[in-house]
């Protein structure tokens, strides 16, 4: 078996040490395939060892600049960096480099959400929702991004999807209970959406604070 989808093979079991063993001798074997570099450039981004992988990143870029690979793992760096300006750079040539995935334009998505520009997060996130239906933190993120721009109705859709396949998802029925206020004024939904986000996570600040605001508002409405 090639070396490198060896290495792979024992990162994703875990099994770091084995995998620096075969992605070494990937390179060892192959000095002039970026591959290598970009694997190894990859366990150490997974260890935190970020100066390092930069290196290999910067070397992989050399033998090939058009390693899609590379540039989206140099993304991946300056995202944990939190540089998500120079992430986005790089996500942006990875993307236009190609193969389109799911999980670069969910990462080109969450580059504008931090940076705070939610109207350029909208689309990548949707195109992320759209190339992978079952990833459900992109959708997650998506129907935050809706909500946003307020657009409840397809937010509520969302959040909803999101709930079907995970309905321990705390963070998604806050949300959703908030949407039901904003769009719908309807406080006896949000009131029983924030009550199943407590009880999956009684520790929810913000559940706890909505189940204090819907509780205040009845109390107002039957006054």
């Amino acid at each position: 078996m090639d070396k490198n989808l060896q290495g792979i093979e024992f990162l994703q079991e875990g099994n770091v040490e084995k995998a620096v063993q075969m992605f070494t001798e990937a390179i060892e074997e192959n000095p002039q395939d970026a591959v290598g570099y970009v694997n190894f450039a990859n366990v150490l981004i997974s260890v935190g060892e970020l100066q390092r992988a930069e290196q290999f990143l910067k070397r992989a870029i050399e033998i090939d600049d058009q390693a899609s690979a590379a540039y989206y793992s140099y993304g991946n760096l300056f995202f944990n960096k939190e540089l998500y300006d120079k992430a986005a750079g790089m996500f942006e040539k990875a993307l236009a480099i190609g193969p389109e995935s799911n999980d670069l334009q969910y990462m080109l998505g969450m580059c504008f959400v931090n940076l705070g520009r939610n109207e350029l997060s909208l689309p990548y996130l949707q195109r992320s929702v759209e190339l992978n239906g079952d990833d459900m933190e992109a959708r997650f993120q998506y129907a935050l991004s809706l909500a946003r721009c307020s657009v409840y109705e397809e937010t509520i859709k969302q959040l909803e999807t999101v709930i079907e396949a995970e309905s321990d998802h705390a963070d998604a029925l806050y949300n959703l209970g908030v949407a039901y206020i904003a769009h719908h004024n309807d406080v006896k939904k949000a009131q029983k959406y924030f009550k199943k986000a407590l009880e999956i996570q009684p520790n929810h600040l913000l559940a706890g604070n909505g189940m204090k605001l819907v509780e205040q508002l009845s109390e107002e409405k039957g006054q």
